[in-house]
């Protein structure tokens, strides 16, 4: 596939969750005048019915019922209705009091609503919220702090699809994170609507990055409680508390020996990646991955992906049997786990295409 295609691509997409994402928002909004609407819904339902009791109570009658809520309805907004005007003084005032009601209730209601839909920064948080409710299997990533920066970029490097919720809007890293068109929720993560809010039900991996370790497990917890499949992947300082968070909970916990932002982004894509090293100002890391059924490089041959992926492919495991050092003719089967080493670019786009 063409570079220029995958950017056609990647704006198309982009241009569908903008649109999915204001659909919501539309949603939400409508949802927010729902009192209103329904106000003015018994108003003019219940101005039909009165209408319609008085007309045949003064001899002066309508059709139906359907028919006085119609007249009511046409008077409220200033239309003429199909009909002479009334000669009794209480079904002439319905020409009167009906369209003040409409005036207030409606000049008021869509003054609010057209203000808001057309000015979303100011509701900056439903929107981020709208943003995240289109995102599925995607990755929520608690803290914007230094480390948390630095894995949201990775995460958006490698085309992951990441919802942020940060506690301190003033932060400066919240801003850049928000123009790389990643939804940032401004809340506090130890309460549940702030998790509902990054769509926690449909999200795949949760990653703590702040640097409370109390908070942190508390997070996780709640996060766990509220999508039993979610993958927790939690920074501990602790490193025995790590270990013992990873024995009890399965969460990915990372004591502060394994803070690199790549280490975090790894994980999250279902990747183990140790910190880099450099030779001859070259950073290599090694990486081991589990080859999924949908990987571009499923059932082909180890040279393959190392002359397409330009690194170095030093185990195989298939079937509970490892190959050390494979040939070049060697196959990679959908199940296996690779070991390999290569530097960050090349291991980047080998996890994207495993995905």
């Amino acid at each position: 596939m063409s570079k220029k295609h995958k950017n056609t691509s990647g704006s198309r997409s982009h241009r569908w969750q903008h649109l999915r994402a204001s659909v919501r928002d539309t949603a939400i909004l409508l949802g927010e005048f729902r009192s209103a609407l329904l106000w003015f819904s018994i108003a003019i339902l219940g101005g039909g019915t009165l209408f319609y009791f008085l007309s045949n109570l003064f001899k002066e009658p309508v059709g139906s019922l359907a028919e006085a809520i119609y007249i009511v309805l046409t008077i409220t907004f200033l239309q003429p209705p199909n009909r002479d005007f009334p000669h009794n003084i209480a079904l002439q005032s319905f020409h009167f009091i009906m369209p003040l009601i409409g005036v207030i209730m409606l000049a008021q209601g869509l003054a609010d609503f057209g203000s808001l839909i057309f000015n979303r920064r100011a509701r900056n948080k439903e929107w981020e919220m709208a943003v995240a409710s289109t995102l599925n299997k995607h990755v929520i990533l608690v803290g914007l702090g230094h480390l948390g920066y630095r894995v949201a970029l990775k995460l958006h490097e490698i085309g992951e699809q990441i919802s942020v919720i940060e506690f301190n809007a003033n932060t400066d890293t919240l801003s850049a994170v928000r123009e790389l068109g990643i939804p940032v929720i401004h809340d506090d993560a130890t309460r549940p609507a702030a998790l509902e809010s990054a769509n926690i039900k449909d999200a795949r991996t949760i990653i703590l990055a702040s640097q409370n370790d109390a908070m942190n497990l508390q997070i996780a917890l709640k996060a766990r409680s509220m999508n039993p499949n979610i993958k927790v992947i939690i920074r501990i300082f602790d490193e025995d508390f790590a270990h013992a968070l990873q024995e009890q909970f399965k969460f990915i916990a990372l004591s502060a020996t394994e803070m690199a932002a790549p280490v975090f982004a790894a994980a999250a894509t279902g990747t183990d990646v140790t910190n880099p090293i450099s030779i001859d100002g070259q950073l290599l890391s090694l990486a081991r991955i589990t080859t999924s059924e949908n990987a571009a490089f499923a059932n082909k041959t180890v040279g393959y992906v190392e002359d397409n992926y330009h690194l170095s492919i030093v185990l195989i495991r298939h079937d509970h049997q490892s190959e050390m050092h494979p040939t070049d003719n060697s196959l990679i089967h959908a199940g296996d786990t690779l070991a390999m080493l290569g530097g960050p670019d090349e291991l980047r786009r080998l996890m994207h295409d495993n995905e």
